[in-house]
């Protein structure tokens, strides 16, 4: 691999990811300035979507961070961020409705949820070893360990691949339950679309980055050899 080469893949690995970052930022700051017309909060639209579903033991809870929502599994609980759960904007809406796509998903027994969640804990021991190993094949010229820890990395690009189908789904669930309870017009539906398919472009850039990576390992390795 050639220099050029090196600094181009490592480049785009960094770049990638941050410029996704910075445009989902811009994209819910901007349509966070943007009140919606029933003046509902993210924590009322989560309640409306999970009722709807029969989900009311799922509780919605307000966390500190910015852009911290998520849904937990295991506990059964969206958690939102309190600009989210406080928030009358469009950005809270759209934010608020794909947390609860998660839990529709993970009631109706989503399937793409249900393998990523199986896959988690190997995915969790074998990317955190994989680097270590790699290190260590590098350090006492073992290619053949080089390669097993770039084998195990792969398990980290899986998961994200896998994660891809369940943030696009979620969000397709949270645009159409927004519109069946009439929650939105079709000038703020516009804005929950952007502000999704900005938060869905992040998933992408991670993916590429990671791909990238592992192009990077092979070919540093191929060297090597």
């Amino acid at each position: 691999m050639t220099d050029g080469m090196e600094i181009v893949l490592i480049l785009a690995i960094i770049f990638l990811p941050l410029l996704a970052q910075i445009y989902v930022s811009a994209s819910f700051g901007k349509y966070n300035k943007v009140g919606n017309k029933k003046k509902i909060t993210g924590q009322e639209v989560a309640r409306k979507i999970l009722d709807k579903h029969g989900l009311e033991k799922v509780y919605v809870v307000a966390i500190d961070g910015n852009l911290t929502d998520h849904y937990d599994p295991k506990r059964k609980v969206v958690r939102l961020s309190k600009a989210v759960y406080e928030g009358t904007s469009v950005s809270a809406l759209a934010v608020a409705a794909h947390e609860c796509g998660h839990a529709i998903q993970d009631k109706e027994g989503y399937a793409y949820m249900r393998f990523r969640s199986l896959i988690y804990p190997p995915v969790r021991i074998a990317t955190s070893v994989s680097y270590w190993i790699i290190l260590l094949g590098f350090l006492f010229e073992l290619l053949d360990l080089v390669y097993l820890g770039i084998a195990l990395t792969c398990f980290g690009l899986l998961f994200q691949i896998v994660t891809l189908p369940v943030e696009f789904n979620a969000s397709s669930r949270a645009k159409k339950e927004l519109d069946d309870l009439s929650l939105v017009d079709s000038d703020e539906a516009h804005g929950v679309s952007a502000v999704l398919r900005s938060a869905a472009l992040t998933y992408v850039a991670g993916v590429l980055a990671s791909a990238l990576q592992v192009l990077r390992l092979i070919l540093i390795a191929n060297n090597r050899d």
